[in-house]
């Protein structure tokens, strides 16, 4: 009798939490929530498809199962490039893919991604949560009815693999080329001809020859592919993806349901699987490329100067056009270029400046 009424008083001093939360575990038992997560990637490829299964398991496990989600990778429920659609209209609750993919819909969208000529991961992600772009990428993903963040990002990419090689600005006419985003732009505006085929589509479009050059990632991936089996010249670094960011999006109606709790467990798991994802591809990419080149007979090679400085010219006509497609996409490019132009003036002082040295 003592030890029930010592145990009411301590309950009552505590303000009543113990007994509030008794009261809750019923309600949360009763609430849980499992949702399907698509991908844009191959089950379980390397970086992309598990990352984002991380993300699925990461949400499930935090929320002790209360929010359960069950990864459908691309194709099993929609195909690749219609996760963006499919969100939105609900068909899947979440999705993982890259907003480069969606420039049809708003060329901007690949601010939030990458540009050509565009930042580095880690200045990419500064933008993103410091520079003034997720607020951007609220609003302008809000109108149609989806909330992003930033959930994976694979490091510089390779410029990728050619039937043929690259000498001058020439040999970029009729080069058709898988490259999405604004990025295919550029490559459209060079003489050639951007296509855009999803990664699990893009090794039988190489071997049969719908496309001359395919782009991707970097080593681990390409050596995942295969690549190596279908084109003998690798370039790189590449002018058109520095730092890509890939994305989580919810369907906006469904993340404003969502409680609060659950609504901090998704976001820690995004954020958390952006940094992881970044540490993955570079130790991924620079065991790969070993492989590539001990194994297989892959020298890698730069893209002659005069290649790379038409297509920089040319990025930097598509991106300032983007500014002229509306008030939203003005204030996109003016915020993002501000803050290229901070990153750059600092940058020969810090990684850039690194780098250089330690080539000395």
């Amino acid at each position: 009798m003592k030890t029930r009424k010592l145990t009411r008083r301590n309950i009552l001093a505590a303000g009543g939490v113990a007994a509030a939360s008794t009261l809750a575990a019923p309600a949360i038992a009763q609430n849980r929530l499992s949702w399907k997560m698509i991908t844009a990637w191959p089950k379980n490829f390397p970086g992309l498809g598990t990352g984002a299964q991380r993300i699925a398991d990461a949400i499930t496990e935090m929320s002790e199962g209360q929010l359960s989600i069950k990864l459908y990778a691309a194709g099993e429920l929609v195909p690749p490039l219609e996760v963006f659609d499919a969100v939105a209209q609900g068909t899947a609750e979440m999705g993982h893919s890259a907003p480069a993919y969606w420039t049809g819909k708003n060329k901007s969208f690949a601010f939030f991604a990458v540009v050509p000529g565009g930042l580095v991961a880690q200045e990419q992600n500064a933008w993103v949560a410091y520079g003034g772009g997720q607020e951007l990428w609220d609003e302008t993903y809000g109108e149609y009815g989806l909330k992003a963040w930033p959930a994976g990002n694979t490091g510089t990419q390779m410029g990728g693999w050619f039937n043929k090689e690259i000498n001058s600005p020439d040999d970029l006419n009729g080069l058709r080329m898988r490259i999405p985003g604004l990025a295919g732009e550029v490559i459209n505006r060079a003489g050639g001809l951007a296509v855009n085929i999803p990664g699990g589509e893009i090794m039988t479009s190489m071997q049969s020859g719908v496309v001359d050059a395919v782009e991707f990632a970097g080593p681990w991936t390409d050596l995942a592919f295969g690549f190596h089996k279908v084109a003998k010249y690798y370039y790189g670094p590449g002018f058109q993806e520095p730092g890509p960011s890939l994305e989580l999006i919810i369907n906006r109606r469904l993340w404003d349901e969502l409680p609060r709790h659950l609504q901090k467990i998704v976001e820690h798991a995004s954020a958390s699987e952006n940094q992881r994802m970044l540490s993955e591809f570079t130790a991924g990419n620079a065991a790969s490329l070993e492989v590539l080149v001990r194994d297989h007979g892959i020298t890698p090679q730069k893209m002659p100067d005069d290649v790379i400085r038409k297509l920089r010219a040319i990025s930097e006509e598509v991106l300032e056009e983007t500014a002229e497609l509306g008030d939203l996409n003005r204030r996109i490019y003016e915020s993002w270029s501000k803050f290229r132009a901070q990153a750059a003036a600092l940058a020969p002082f810090t990684e850039q400046g690194a780098l250089n040295q330690r080539d000395l």
